[in-house]
């Protein structure tokens, strides 16, 4: 009888598990509840209500339940939004980043352990101009790929790819909690705004987007995310 393979087991555990995660997320709840502002505003005093009444609780689940998502390959949109209209741009982007930092990092210790030949032969190929940068300095370059939204690449994939370069941890940590302050706080001022828009019992509409500096603010820093991904991209990994 064959000895069981460890890793290969856990790797496939993890799998079953993400399946099943995937089912709930997309066949028991509906996520697009969470960025619906009808539906926030709708229960917003049911919210507000229970984060007064049980304000480090929810810290505690939020924190623990955002490591989860991001673990499990989710986006970053929902639970930003979510950090700014519970806690505040501010202590909402301190929670936000630390949770995406922890859950990412967690998430790239497993997949460099069980999957990294799959990653490798499934990515490398598609950013392969970028390698050579991330391999001369990898703490260097992967902070400034975050700075700049991933150049357009989903969170999730962001998280796994330095993978093909073999990244310390610790540089992988310190890379991805400086490198998505910018995006994460951005997102989490839209939500805190939106919170005070509802607060104000205002209906969200194209004026308001554009007189309303908790709205306009926040998408304006999208856009200049973009457009600076867009001009600073080649210039950064531009090569010799």
């Amino acid at each position: 009888m064959k000895p069981i393979n460890i890793k290969y087991t856990l790797g496939i555990m993890y799998l079953v598990v993400l399946a099943v995660v995937l089912y709930f997320v997309f066949n028991v709840i509906d996520i697009g509840d969470f960025t619906d502002y009808t539906f926030i505003k709708e229960n917003r005093d049911l919210i507000i209500n229970y984060k007064n009444n049980n304000f480090n609780f929810l810290v505690v689940v939020f924190f623990i339940c955002t490591i989860l998502w991001i673990f499990f390959l989710g986006f970053g949109l929902p639970p930003a939004l979510l950090a700014g209209f519970l806690f505040g741009k501010w202590l909402g982007t301190i929670i936000l980043i630390s949770a995406f930092s922890i859950g990412a990092s967690i998430l790239y210790i497993v997949v460099r352990i069980f999957f990294s030949s799959f990653i490798k032969k499934q990515i490398e190929p598609k950013i392969s101009k970028f390698i050579i940068f991330f391999r001369r300095n990898d703490l260097l370059y992967f902070t400034c790929f975050r700075l700049l939204g991933g150049g357009g690449i989903p969170f999730p994939i962001q998280n796994v790819i330095p993978v093909i370069f073999n990244m310390s941890l610790p540089n992988y940590f310190k890379a991805t909690f400086i490198g998505i302050i910018p995006s994460s706080f951005i997102t989490v001022a839209l939500g805190s705004g939106i919170e005070k828009i509802i607060e104000e019992n205002l209906q969200l509409s194209i004026s308001l987007i554009i007189f309303s500096p908790e709205i306009y603010l926040p998408l304006l820093g999208f856009v200049a995310i973009l457009l600076c991904s867009f001009f600073l991209k080649d210039k950064i990994f531009k090569g010799n």
